[in-house]
């Protein structure tokens, strides 16, 4: 099957079943968006909700988190993975906001990428669901289904699996896209234990392919 083909018919089938999909993190402003993001790097987005309505009652902008005391913001995310770094980047990433960006969060890479705690998946988060720009965040689900599929080459770079999903979606379905593959991951393409089966692509899959010994190159 081209690359090309692939690319068309994952997308439509997953058009279909998830026309309108949406991140599973909690958040009712771009500034809580954005500290939900970075919870959840190597965490759960069901333990970030959790976490997070109790943080946002307490600090529920960048000005009241900037002037926060960090043992009672680590007290907050305690049951979250690394409490003590993202406490820093938490209480950082608001001060930065509040004196250099008037408490807003910033809608350009460079901008984003300078707060403490923003690496480029979460910038492109909040691209894509904030700014609703054509941005791919990968994460782990997104790297690993998009080669299992066949949408990319294998890499170890989550970069290069970026630049080569942007450069073969069409622009106004890759924040979408984002959001299909990351569901995908999570809930049919597991890592350990993928639910072929269940999945609504596995005619398109290059790894389906591939484990019923039929033809796909």
């Amino acid at each position: 099957m081209r690359k090309s083909d692939r690319y068309r018919m994952v997308l439509e089938r997953f058009e279909a079943v998830m026309p309108m999909p949406r991140t599973e993190l909690h958040y009712d402003s771009p500034y809580q968006l954005l500290v939900a993001v970075i919870l959840s790097a190597q965490c759960t987005d069901r333990r970030v909700n959790i976490i997070t309505p109790p943080l946002f009652e307490r600090y529920p902008d960048a000005a009241n988190l900037a002037a926060a005391d960090a043992d009672d913001v680590f007290r907050l995310i305690s049951s979250c993975s690394y409490p003590n770094n993202k406490t820093k980047s938490l209480i950082g990433m608001a001060r930065m906001l509040t004196e250099r960006f008037a408490g807003n969060v910033p809608d350009d890479m460079d901008s984003l990428l300078d707060l403490p705690g923003v690496g480029r998946k979460t910038a492109n988060v909040i691209l894509s669901v904030i700014y609703n720009r054509p941005a791919m965040a990968v994460d782990t689900h997104v790297f690993r289904v998009a080669e299992r599929i066949g949408l990319t080459t294998k890499s170890k770079n989550p970069l290069t699996t970026e630049r080569e999903l942007v450069k073969n979606i069409p622009r106004d379905k890759i924040a979408r896209a984002h959001h299909w593959l990351i569901l995908h991951g999570r809930y049919v393409c597991k890592a350990r234990k993928p639910l072929c089966e269940q999945c609504e692509i596995r005619e398109y899959c290059r790894a389906y392919a591939a484990a019923d010994n039929t033809t796909d190159k």
